[in-house]
């Protein structure tokens, strides 16, 4: 029986990688949440986990209610003997935990994009000294892994994402006085606060062409964007040759989970009929409308610790936004504020958190 830790349980993925356990009928044995009790709860009597992290506020109860339940750091999990982590707590704050597992030699279904973004030649690294496999987990980038399957590098031309849109897609024109329930209605996929928020400022897309750079390897000017409504094709491969490999599917990350989890094997799923839409949009993002998708951008072709602070950056204003103290159209700038200040410094551990930290402080200013 396959053993599986979970890193950010009481999330949206977190909740469906459990999903997927159950189809499968994997064993849990580590959960790492935040501040969520009673999921939390019901999670570790359903699954009873070697060890279980949580917010230290917790603690206490879940000492009164599970006795027996080991508690530990996100860290400590995931280190535990397992062939696979699920790394999904998110921002910057699941990469001590994602770097643990990368340390343990295992399996990392990576369902953190900010972590291979701020770090991700220092992940690889750590993968090659330890062994360890790093499968992504979003959708685009399972396509594109999907795609790249069976296929020699030198014969790919490019890396095409598709992005759904966001809810924006269609209108305002002026994107000014967006709200953010407005924001958070996102027409395809239910997912956190702040990447429903970074898909409507299409960061969300910005950060995933970083991830993918860093992830497959290739350089950012062979790796596009184009909106896709649908949300159907998930993401493309072209070859020199012209011709294009696709993964096409249900929005369904239940999906893409098992794939991480169970490769090579793919099982069947409940999802296995479902129907294919008649029609398949492609359309050039509008940068003048979504001008986050460029700073990111910018921000890759900088190299060095550039990437760390716009994501960093993003979290701020994300948050600031969110709280109703700045307008939608004031992240990009905040995040283009803080890429102009960066410094030029190379990409190390403690460059790292020394950024992140200065870039958390610096978008303050800005937001």
């Amino acid at each position: 029986m396959k053993r599986v830790v979970i890193l950010g349980s009481t999330g949206s993925i977190g909740r469906q990688a459990l999903e997927v356990c159950r189809w499968r009928g994997y064993r849990v044995v580590g959960l790492a949440a935040g501040k969520n009790l009673e999921v939390l709860g019901q999670q570790i009597a359903e699954w009873r986990p070697l060890r279980v992290a949580a917010d230290e506020g917790l603690h206490g109860e879940l000492k009164a209610r599970f006795p027996g339940v080991e508690l530990s750091t996100p860290e400590e999990v995931a280190a535990l003997e397992a062939e696979v982590a699920v790394a999904a707590i998110p921002g910057l704050a699941g990469l001590p935990p994602t770097r643990a597992a990368v340390a343990t030699g295992k399996r990392v279904a990576l369902a953190n994009k900010e972590a291979m973004v701020a770090a991700g030649p220092l992940l690889w690294e750590e993968a090659r000294a330890s062994g360890a496999e790093i499968l992504p987990v979003d959708s685009e980038h399972s396509a594109l892994f999907q795609a790249l399957q069976g296929e020699r590098r030198e014969d790919v031309a490019e890396l095409i994402l598709t992005a759904s849109g966001g809810p924006f897609l269609r209108g305002p024109s002026d994107l000014s006085q967006v709200t953010p329930e407005m924001a958070l209605n996102h027409p395809r996929w239910r997912m956190g606060p702040k990447v429903t928020v970074d898909s409507a400022t299409l960061f969300n897309k910005g950060l995933e062409a970083l991830e993918a750079k860093e992830l497959f390897r290739f350089s950012l000017e062979r790796i596009r964007v184009l909106i896709h409504p649908q949300a159907y094709v998930h993401g493309l491969v072209r070859f020199v040759d012209g011709s294009l490999k696709a993964q096409l599917g249900p929005a369904d990350m239940r999906l893409f989970l098992q794939y991480a989890l169970a490769y090579p094997e793919r099982a069947e799923t409940p999802l296995k009929d479902l129907p294919v839409p008649g029609v398949l949009e492609f359309l050039e993002p509008d940068l003048e409308r979504f001008p986050a998708l460029a700073v990111a951008y910018a921000a890759g072709r900088r190299g060095g610790v550039a990437q760390v602070a716009v994501s960093a950056a993003d979290e701020v204003a994300v948050e600031a936004f969110l709280a109703g103290r700045i307008p939608f159209t004031r992240i990009p700038e905040v995040l283009a504020k803080v890429l102009e200040n960066t410094p030029d410094l190379p990409l190390t551990w403690e460059n790292l958190f020394a950024v992140d930290a200065w870039a958390r402080e610096e978008a303050k200013r800005w937001a």
